[in-house]
């Protein structure tokens, strides 16, 4: 095995071309982890009524070693918030390399983003390419819900910035219609929002409030609307008066929702940041970015780079966790000087230890196997998008 710190730029380029040939050959579609109750058999089935049946069915094709969708009918499908990520990887590239090449697949995957929009909201919106059963509710395909937007709105903010182009912050826009107007709000006070997760939910979960915060907060600094700045305030400060004593949040409020764990901390800290550096007055978050920041790098890596999904036991690895980790490491260098640093240790494990030799990354390592199926969304777009952002800095500093 190579040692990161040893790995040329051009080797470094090899990893991210063959990761990006291998999902380009599959015209970036593939499974899902929570893709399972797009199984035929089960749709099928006198169980796809049926809640609990739905959560375990899910958990089972997630979780187990073996890949049984072939078996259970489950087709290989595009993803909008994979395509969203793909896109943001090749905008990184386009920042890197300033090719017409770059720019051309960059405009192509938004472009096919536009068309994965759903009818029937205020604003632009997108949503999961399967059912989707939560702990919590209930979303079948094709409800708009706002992790998928909000990565969908920082693609378009980010092609707007790179290519100088209206289109693109018009869409982005159009994003807070449906924020403002479809997204319901469990709490709202004059001090305080939170965004629910999808029309017709209460959920009080903090990263994706926050997401929706960051897309306001992003979009009201370039039209400047003070009503989405100030939403966006009073989002982010929902989250930040429910942050521990440690630094830690939970994945939301509901006792079923206690736990912490390594990449939704990472969504809070990313949105959080970039929130700041959109509204001149967000600057009183500064304290809880920097509290949240070391409880997250000091609790979820172990020395060598190990990215842990939950910051009291190691297993599992999960890549996904690894990927968010680069890039949240990389947007807060202006918070830690030390952080591209360790974006690059976790770069150097990921690629050692969880790389398959035809280019993708496996999703899982557990105590006693790995899972190596090739999720297309969760493990290889949000890789892609890491090594794109790792070589942008690379660029940069060379």
């Amino acid at each position: 095995m190579t040692d990161l710190s040893t790995i040329s730029n051009d080797h470094l380029d090899l990893v991210y071309s063959q990761l990006l040939s291998w999902c380009r050959a599959r015209d970036f579609a593939g499974h899902d982890p929570f893709d399972a109750l797009n199984s035929r058999l089960f749709q099928a089935s006198p169980f796809s009524s049926s809640r609990n049946a739905r959560l375990a069915f899910t958990q089972i094709l997630k979780r187990s070693p073996a890949d049984f969708r072939k078996l259970a009918r489950v087709p290989p499908q595009r993803n909008a918030k994979g395509i969203a990520l793909f896109a943001l990887a090749h905008l990184a590239d386009y920042r890197s390399t300033r090719t017409i090449e770059s720019e051309r697949a960059a405009r192509l995957l938004l472009a096919d983003l536009r068309e994965m929009k759903l009818k029937n909201y205020a604003g632009s919106s997108w949503g999961y390419n399967f059912d989707w059963q939560s702990r919590n509710f209930f979303a079948p395909r094709g409800t708009a819900t706002i992790v998928p937007t909000a990565f969908a709105g920082r693609a378009f903010i980010e092609a707007g910035h790179a290519f100088n182009d209206e289109s693109y912050f018009q869409e982005a826009r159009s994003i807070c219609d449906f924020i403002v107007a479809d997204l319901p709000r469990p709490v709202d006070t004059t001090t305080e929002v939170c965004f629910s997760y999808a029309p017709e939910t209460s959920t009080q979960i903090f990263n994706a409030s926050l997401l929706a915060a960051e897309v306001l907060a992003d979009v009201g600094a370039i039209t400047k609307e003070e009503n989405l700045s100030d939403l966006a305030q009073r989002a982010t400060r929902f989250v930040i008066n429910r942050q521990r004593p440690d630094g830690s949040w939970s994945y939301g409020t509901d006792p079923s929702q206690s736990w912490i764990d390594n990449f939704h901390t990472a969504y809070v800290l990313f949105s959080l940041d970039r929130i700041i550096k959109s509204v001149p007055s967000a600057s009183e978050f500064r304290p809880a970015l920097s509290l949240g920041y070391e409880f997250w790098k000091d609790s979820f890596f172990l020395a060598d780079g190990w990215p842990k999904y939950y910051h009291r036991q190691p297993y599992p690895v999960d890549v996904h966790a690894g990927a968010s980790a680069i890039v949240t490491f990389l947007e807060l260098t202006g918070l830690d000087s030390s952080a591209a640093a360790s974006a690059e240790k976790v770069a150097k494990w990921l690629i050692t230890n969880m790389r398959d030799e035809q280019g993708f990354f496996y999703y899982q390592r557990r105590r006693f196997y790995t899972v190596q199926k090739p999720y297309m969304r969760w493990t290889q777009a949000w890789t892609l998008y890491a090594l794109a952002r790792l070589r942008e800095r690379r660029a940069i500093q060379s």
